[in-house]
């Protein structure tokens, strides 16, 4: 039975992802007729830019280009996207730069620059198409001086591991950058931008996803000290990042542009794919092989082990009492929870939530499949996407001699589902739209 539940869950992982292949949602979702470029209910005349420029960054960007190149080929002029290693695509007239993720590097810094650049060199008469997805913050950047790449990697470092969320995270990264926030729709004026956006961000909050580079800031100086300060990492961030900040607070730098900024008229932001359009798919194709899906939320977030719990709750009342959802049922879940770090093992914030469920839900006799699956492909610092879990599980546990609340503490889920041979490896998808899970009965 569970062997069936698995491959259903599969076929539903599959086509969530489908429905947010970044190639496909902008070939669905723009057209040109007449030279006219048609998105959603907007209509730009291509015949009144004189150059088209393409710039963006995020671990979806590259197969984005690819379908602006297809669809406006010889029309663009010039044009860079920043992806994950590994993320690059096959485009001829914009180029792909390939730069660290989560932790920025030396490419992150060329490629910012270089799109700032581009940026700069549009005119009145000229179109701007910013292309952004999950893993834009730490992909692109440009750093006011003195800040260094060193500065920013640890900076990165310590706000990754804090349990901030990543709106608290964007807010610190807007500050310290002359792209985020807004400055690189400054940058784009006077000329028009299109930004084509991926969300991976809770509720799509455009000021949020890749720290809202072409969007007004609605966070301060202030806000972004605050953080630092909520998570007890003042002392361990770059003396350097604090000093610039203070700045800051101190009004002896400019703040991000804000919503009364008029270049921001001439810009115009278009979700094309978010995580509940990946869950519908998923519930769709559930319910073609008779089974009753039910999808909790779109917006889960907190931190993994406190979810964890919660979810155990849930999973045990449905396998032992039919609610909220009898069998063939099976319930879904979006969103990105937070891990803090106290160990020092290996694993994904997916991979922990498997682990913790198990250990919530404990020992169960009847038939089921868990997973939590990031959908770029990459969940932390591994190879692994995810994880699943089933009724067997626990047998392989004792059978092994393994310890989940050992393996939890150290925040080691990876070796342990590698041991279980229980991870989930899909390589990267190409997409972002931050993490699916699946309770199947």
């Amino acid at each position: 039975m569970s062997k069936t539940l698995a491959t259903l869950a599969q076929k539903m992982l599959k086509a969530a992802l489908k429905a947010v292949d970044p190639f496909q949602l902008i070939t669905e979702q723009l057209r040109i007729e007449n030279d006219r470029l048609l998105v959603h209910q907007q209509t730009f005349d291509l015949n009144r830019y004189r150059h088209i420029y393409v710039v963006g960054a995020g671990k979806a960007s590259g197969q984005m280009a690819l379908a602006i190149e297809k669809l406006l080929g010889p029309r663009i002029d010039d044009g860079l996207i920043v992806v994950k290693y590994g993320h690059g695509a096959p485009t001829q007239k914009i180029r792909i730069l390939e730069a660290g993720h989560p932790v920025p590097d030396q490419n992150t810094l060329i490629g910012g620059e270089e799109i700032l650049h581009l940026a700069e060199k549009a005119g009145e008469d000229d179109l701007v198409i910013i292309l952004l997805s999950g893993g834009g913050s730490a992909l692109m950047e440009a750093l006011p001086e003195p800040l260094t790449l060193d500065d920013l990697q640890k900076l990165n470092e310590i706000l990754l591991g804090c349990g901030a969320t990543i709106q608290e995270i964007n807010a610190v990264r807007k500050h310290i950058s002359r792209i985020k926030g807004g400055q690189l729709a400054r940058a784009v004026a006077p000329a028009t931008g299109l930004t084509f956006i991926l969300s991976d961000v809770i509720g799509d909050p455009l000021d949020s996803i890749a720290s809202g580079p072409t969007v007004p800031d609605p966070t301060t100086f202030k806000d972004a000290w605050q953080v630092l300060e909520r998570y007890h990492i003042l002392e361990r961030v770059p003396p350097r990042i604090l000093r610039y900040l203070e700045h800051g607070l101190n009004q002896k730098i400019n703040e991000t542009p804000k919503q009364e900024q008029a270049f921001f008229k001439a810009i115009y932001n278009f979700i094309l794919g978010n995580n509940l359009r990946a869950l519908t798919r998923a519930a769709q194709v559930a319910r073609a092989h008779g089974v009753t899906p039910l999808i909790l939320t779109d917006r889960l977030q907190g931190e993994v082990r406190e979810i964890a719990q919660l979810l155990g709750g849930i999973f045990a009342s449905s396998l032992k009492n039919d609610l909220p959802l009898g069998s063939p049922g099976c319930l879904l879940l979006g969103g990105e929870p937070t891990v803090t770090l106290k160990g020092k093992g290996k694993g994904g914030r997916n991979q922990e939530m498997a682990l913790a469920v198990l250990t919530a839900l404990g020992r169960q006799n009847k038939p089921f499949y868990f997973c939590s699956v990031g959908t770029d492909g990459t969940d932390g610092p591994t190879d692994a996407a995810g994880a699943w879990i089933d009724e067997s599980t626990w047998q392989k546990v004792e059978a092994l001699n393994l310890s989940p609340e050992t393996f939890l503490a150290h925040n080691d889920s990876y070796h342990f589902f590698k041991a279980l041979d229980q991870l989930i490896v899909t390589g990267p998808t190409g997409t972002n739209v931050m993490d699916l899970l699946l309770f199947l009965r």
